[in-house]
């Protein structure tokens, strides 16, 4: 008998410890694991600069420390020339963030493994919690001055109306938007490679190796292309983010311009000039024995 699997079986969310307390259902399941299992990655990766062999390595920096501190530069300018600047209060969670959806994406190419960022439940509650949170943080530091966020400056006063509508209707779409590029991307393409391995198999068992040569090819081009896009989609996420963030701290439709005491300027000028030059002591804090 020939029994047929379903490549969406890979995404259902299984039950192995149910937890009930209080009405909530704290129940252990697929997501939860393979969390902890990116999160005890990712602590493994910080943990392996203290282990011997790093006490006197041969090159210094180590190679993984360069990729650290690499990663660390480009996500630390990333914030700081999408937010002018303001928003390294969010760094350290942003780049965990990262590393967790990028862990979680990656995790979900190995055979039998889970995706947990393919789960809408998941993208949307931490694309709804994030929005909620910089709503609120607008109208504590502007006031009522957020809602210029929503009305156009300088356009014409017919229109007024419907941009402000469009404004609106566009703001509390973004968890939707946001959610579902990062999940149906990661469920088409991992879908994708469920297909194509079992046509593999298929092959193999009924014509031999000879004949399955050209679709293993396009199973790994596939896979290589995965690896990029996970890492893509992480870095997608982020950007975003970044671009709701800045939003909040600058909630007037000319946020691109800041004033200064030498007039109107683009605020990356005024990034790379006093923010900047405290990143190397970021990096000589955050490795320092």
């Amino acid at each position: 008998m020939m029994v047929l699997f379903s490549p969406l079986e890979g995404f259902e969310v299984l039950i192995y410890c149910p937890i009930y307390f209080l009405g909530f259902d704290l129940s252990v399941n697929s997501v939860t694991i393979y969390v902890v299992l990116v999160l005890l990655g990712l602590f493994g990766l910080g943990f392996e600069f203290r282990l011997p062999w790093n006490w006197y390595p041969r090159v210094i920096p180590t190679y993984m420390q360069m990729c650290v501190e690499y990663s660390y530069r480009f996500f630390f300018d990333l914030i700081g020339g999408m937010t002018s600047g303001k928003g390294f209060a969010f760094f350290p969670f942003f780049y965990f963030l990262f590393f967790l959806i990028f862990g979680g994406n990656l995790i979900g190419l190995l055979p039998f493994a889970y995706t947990f960022t393919a789960q809408f439940a998941v993208t949307l509650g931490v694309s709804v919690m994030l929005n909620i949170g910089f709503f609120f943080l607008g109208f504590r530091l502007h006031g009522r001055a957020f809602l210029h966020l929503f009305w156009p400056v300088g356009a014409p006063a017919v229109l007024v109306p419907l941009v402000a509508f469009i404004e609106i209707v566009s703001y509390f779409i973004r968890p939707l938007s946001l959610s579902i590029r990062l999940f149906a991307n990661m469920t088409a393409g991992h879908t994708l490679l469920h297909i194509l391995a079992g046509f593999v198999i298929s092959v193999v068992k009924g014509s031999g190796w000879k004949m399955a040569i050209f679709p293993l090819l396009l199973v790994v081009a596939i896979f290589l292309l995965e690896l990029g896009i996970a890492f893509v989609q992480a870095y997608v996420f982020i950007v975003l983010l970044c671009i709701y963030l800045n939003d909040t701290y600058h909630p007037y439709h000319l946020s691109f311009l800041f004033f200064s005491p030498g007039g109107f300027e683009p605020p990356i000028v005024a990034y790379q000039t006093t923010v900047l030059n405290q990143l190397n002591y970021g990096i000589e804090f955050f490795f320092s024995p």
